[in-house]
């Protein structure tokens, strides 16, 4: 035992004796003292903290503080909190401060000489102590049933057979040298492990839990004692593992009654503090241990951060300095949504949980349209648009739409004034008046006419009908112009039949004009609220964001050709002689085949093992970015004529594709059913009851071509199935004409068939015997 026990110890030992040889690791520096205070000087903010809620008591401490009175200029110094990250002044010859904010003992040099004998934690000791302790209660039970039965024994009585795991708790979890090197698997510290046996540490939580109170109470109270003095300034990665150990705490997701909320959260603001404040290689290896984690593990700590963000954000709406200061000058806040950045960031990599996962519903009650403003004048607050991860769809959305309705409103005034004052004649709206056989055409010249005015209102007139815009006609417009531009035999973008989807065509012919057209039709529909069925990827939205693309991109648009590089990276045999590959990437240009060098002379440069890598990023930047570079650059110049705004930003690639192409999710019936309006029909008749019956029925696939059939897009908005809006008119009594629609209006037209399965025949053969938007 004794063997093993040197052996697991040994890494614990030596790192260890190598804090204690730092330089100024002594904790016998002289201390201040202030107001009885025995542990650590007190400290004052820095002259940038001057007006912040803590200056009265401070003002108070440092009229008590007849050390920090005689000190001169050349003798203070700055440093920030370890935890709330405040900005303090103290006495330069101070081995550690108090911080007034957060009431954190920061030692500037290890404090840990009192720590040495204490060995650190292991699954296999707890279970060893636990167990002991376990056999004297039994045996106790034994004696005292022989003399009173089968009664239990007191609470208070079990407990001492349990002090001394009491003890073991209490002396580990209150120590910052042995909790850090509690539950190692043996490895060191670094960016790719943590070093820690996490399994273990679950396996120790659920047997601590499963103890007396007094254990318990024993391990949260050294867990508090040891957030509020770690002794140890938290700048490597080895120094930091006692935090992921506390955050595995299945206790601190517990909130039974409101003290025991408010003091788990009070060990949380803590945790989370510390984590944000840590300097960019600790953050770097945070990211990476967190994507060993498992899915169910990952969740628990994303839904941690949640509900302490929860708690924040309702103590701020009941603060008496309102919103929004009091969420903008809450350091808990700012911590909690940093440490989530850290979890988003891990999940950029590993892609564990969806997008929505982050969205944190009580974000939406605040005033967003302020927050967004203050954001974007760079006051310089905190500000949930900092972490856009954290705001809902829907309110991005909303902020997006006011941000461009208050744009209209701004242009509307304009067009005003100048035709009051200036007796210039300008439109509120901008109106474009197209001819169906031109559409292209005219869409072309008369946005490029009225390039100042695309954040106007949008209104469409077709030459030689009659009719107002009301939303319909506009609709048309972009169904129609969408259909003809990304037509693939128009020759503007190439359609891939695996994948369904489209992309720029590097062999296109046709200007920059008609790509800068596309790019303002994509961003004149999320400006004007509009759904498109654009079938361009993601990676075309991550490229207008500037995120970079790569394989995973390619195999999304073209599948087949991605399956080939990952099988030439896989290869395992002579590349250069099996696949006699060129550094050349194949081109379809209209029927013939290109041969296009990757570099200079690529045509005799061979692929090989050694140089595969380089060659797949190659041609995957030449698919995604080279050939297409003109053809794209109009696209985003266009794009961004319109949707210049901040609002865009807050959106990731796949929010926007939302935006554009709306939700793939499945579709809620009941929902669309109650948004649903009826013209000519009652709710309850049976046409409508047995329309309802059988989409229900039919299968997702079906549906979608059903949905596509009414509204002219597949997808639902992309805040789900109550924004999607229906309307079912009545045609006439039984017919054997087929229902139709009208795609501008989301309008289906229903007769009252004569029976169930005759409006079931009927919908099936309109749906599927209908033309789609491209024709293969």
């Amino acid at each position: 035992m004794a063997q093993s026990s040197a052996h697991s110890f040994g890494p614990w030992r030596q790192a260890l004796h190598t804090i204690m040889n730092e330089p100024g690791a002594s904790a016998s520096a002289a201390v201040p003292l202030t107001m009885g205070d025995t542990d650590a000087a007190r400290c004052v903010p820095s002259p940038v903290e001057a007006m912040s809620p803590t200056m009265d008591a401070v003002n108070h401490l440092e009229s008590r503080t007849s050390t920090a009175q005689a000190a001169s200029v050349e003798l203070t110094a700055y440093g920030k909190c370890m935890c709330c990250s405040r900005e303090l002044r103290y006495v330069e010859s101070s081995s550690r401060f108090r911080c007034p904010v957060c009431d954190t003992v920061n030692d500037l040099k290890p404090h840990i000489r009192q720590q040495q004998g204490i060995e650190p934690l292991t699954l296999k000791r707890l279970k060893r102590c636990a167990v002991k302790c376990s056999y004297k209660e039994k045996a106790a039970w034994k004696e005292r049933q022989a003399i009173h039965g089968d009664e239990p024994f007191a609470e208070k009585d079990r407990e001492k057979f349990y002090e001394p795991l009491e003890k073991l708790v209490d002396s580990s979890f209150s120590s910052w040298v042995c909790l850090n090197h509690s539950f190692s698997n043996g490895i060191e510290a670094s960016l790719d492990d943590s070093g820690l046996n996490m399994n273990d540490i679950i396996d120790a939580y659920n047997i601590l839990l499963g103890m007396p109170v007094n254990v318990i109470r024993a391990m949260m109270s050294a867990t508090d004692r040891l957030l509020k003095r770690p002794a140890v300034p938290l700048r490597r990665m080895r120094d930091i593992r006692f935090l992921l150990i506390i955050l595995e705490n299945p206790l601190l997701a517990q909130h039974n009654f409101y003290a025991e909320r408010k003091y788990h959260h009070s060990l949380l603001k803590r945790v989370f503090g510390m984590l944000s404040c840590l300097n960019n290689e600790c953050h770097r290896g945070l990211v990476n241990w967190f994507s060993k984690y498992t899915l169910e593990g990952f969740r628990n700590k994303v839904h941690l951060v949640h509900a302490f963000t929860t708690y924040r954000i309702n103590r701020a709406q009941r603060s008496k300095l309102g919103m929004p200061a009091a969420y903008e000058s809450d350091w808990r806040i700012m911590s909690a949504a940093r440490t989530m950045a850290l979890l988003f960031a891990t999940n950029q990599q590993t892609q564990k949980l969806p997008l929505s996962d982050f969205y944190n519903a009580m974000i939406d009650y605040i005033n967003l349209m302020g927050d967004f403003e203050s954001w974007q004048s760079r006051s310089g607050k905190f500000t949930f648009c900092q972490y856009p991860f954290l705001i809902s769809m829907g309110a991005k959305m909303q902020i997006l739409e006011s941000d461009a309705k208050r744009q209209m409103e701004t242009k509307w005034r304009e067009a005003f004034f100048n035709m009051l004052f200036h007796q210039k004649a300008s439109m509120p709206y901008l109106v474009l008046r197209v001819r169906r056989e031109y559409l292209i055409e005219d869409s072309l010249l008369q946005l490029a006419q009225n390039e100042l005015d695309l954040k106007k209102s949008l209104r469409i007139e077709f030459v030689g009908e009659e009719g107002v815009d009301a939303g319909g006609l506009r609709k048309e417009w972009f169904l129609l112009l969408v259909r003809s531009l990304l037509d693939p035999q128009y020759g503007m973008f190439t359609y891939d039949e695996d994948s369904n989807l489209c992309w720029f065509n590097s062999a296109s012919f046709e200007n920059e004009d008609q790509y800068f057209l596309v790019g303002i039709v994509l961003g004149l529909a999320i400006y004007n609220s509009t759904i498109l069925d654009v079938h361009l990827p993601t990676a075309c939205y991550k490229k207008l964001l500037k995120h970079p693309v790569d394989l995973m991109d390619l195999a999304s648009i073209r599948p087949a050709l991605a399956r080939g590089l990952e099988q030439l990276l896989a290869f395992e045999g002579d590349v250069e002689n099996t696949f006699c590959r060129p550094f050349v990437a194949e081109v379809d240009a209209f029927g013939q085949r290109k041969w296009i060098p990757l570099v200079p002379g690529g045509a005799n440069k061979m692929v090989t093992n050694e140089n595969r890598q380089e060659f797949v990023n190659l041609y995957v930047d030449f698919v995604l970015n080279t050939s297409v570079e003109r053809q794209f650059g109009a696209f985003r110049r266009g794009f961004y004529h319109v949707c210049g705004g901040n609002a865009l930003s807050l959106f990731r690639p796949q929010e926007i594709e939302l935006l554009v192409r709306g939700s793939e999710e499945p579709l809620e019936i009941d929902d669309l059913r109650g948004q649903t309006e009826y013209q000519g029909f009652d709710e309850d008749e049976d046409t409508i009851t047995h329309f309802w019956d059988i989409m229900k029925a039919m299968e997702p696939s079906m549906q979608r071509k059903l949905l596509m059939f009414v509204t002219g897009s597949d997808r639902i908005p992309a805040t789900g199935s109550t924004q999607l809006h229906l309307k079912i008119a009545c045609g006439g009594e039984d017919s054997n004409r087929l229902p139709s629609a009208h795609t501008c209006f989301n309008q289906l037209v229903l007769y009252r068939y004569s029976s169930k399965e005759k409006l079931e025949q009927m919908l099936h053969m309109a749906v599927n015997e209908s033309q789609g938007f491209y024709v293969k």
